[in-house]
């Protein structure tokens, strides 16, 4: 059965900061989720810590968030984590990139892990050309699947969602509001992302998350906030119903 979990880069920004991991798996368990996508430990006992207070709480983690790459393949692995994102310097050209991602990748499954490339926007792979260029390029590689980046980037959501589903290893889910400055040429001024069934601008969610619960996907679906206007836990429970209504009439 699939895990649905908390990507929660909105909650650093609306706090500013991470102050008290209990706190944080508390209020995320108190909604329903089964855990959050990653884990930021500052040391071994930090990372060691933070994921017996998960599995103590019954909820779980996917990956470990680390500025070294090799220590966080290290402490996913470890820790029963599922895979870590594609973190290379990038080179000067987007064939650098590529080729930097398959060393990554080779490596990862010496831990027995996964590597998994997030689409978004303004980075490496952004548009539907590119993650298909990606797809092809490095077969090895999974996709984390950003569902808002790449419509908001003019891609086909469904199509991705179907033809690539056997390369998906986890979804982001979010809604898209467009700002006063839609043709900016920095993409966070053009709109903000925001909860499910929120904003102006049509992403179907709906018909990429009911395809994959169809397929039997058993791993993590995130919602993420990138922009919280109010308490994220009005936003997070809200988009939660939300999917647990999908849920519901598959």
């Amino acid at each position: 059965m699939e895990k649905i979990g908390v990507a929660d880069y909105g909650m650093l920004v609306w706090y500013g900061g991470f102050y008290d991991y209990n706190d944080r798996i508390d209020a995320i368990r108190s909604l329903g989720y089964h855990g959050l996508e990653r884990i930021y430990p500052k040391s071994a006992e930090d990372a060691i810590l933070a994921a017996s207070n998960l599995k103590r709480k019954g909820m779980g983690f996917a990956t470990v968030n680390h500025q070294d790459p090799e220590l966080a393949m290290r402490y996913t692995a470890a820790l029963g984590g599922e895979y870590v994102w594609a973190s290379v310097q990038g080179g000067s050209c987007f064939e650098d990139y590529l080729r930097q991602v398959r060393y990554q990748t080779d490596a990862a499954k010496k831990y027995g892990l996964e590597v998994a490339v997030h689409n978004h926007l303004g980075q490496r792979v952004e548009t539907q050309e590119q993650l298909e260029i990606f797809l092809a390029e490095c077969p090895d590689t999974k996709l984390l699947f950003d569902v808002g980046h790449l419509a908001v980037a003019g891609g086909d959501v469904e199509y991705i969602a179907k033809t690539y589903y056997d390369r998906i290893i986890a979804y982001h889910f979010k809604g898209w509001q467009t700002s006063d400055t839609p043709s900016h040429a920095q993409w966070s001024k053009r709109g903000y992302f925001t909860g499910l069934e929120k904003g102006d601008f049509f992403i179907n969610n709906e018909a990429v998350f009911k395809h994959a619960i169809k397929k039997g996907f058993d791993g993590w679906m995130f919602i993420e906030h990138d922009t919280h206007k109010q308490d994220p836990m009005i936003d997070l429970k809200e988009s939660y119903d939300v999917m647990m209504k999908w849920r519901k009439e598959i």
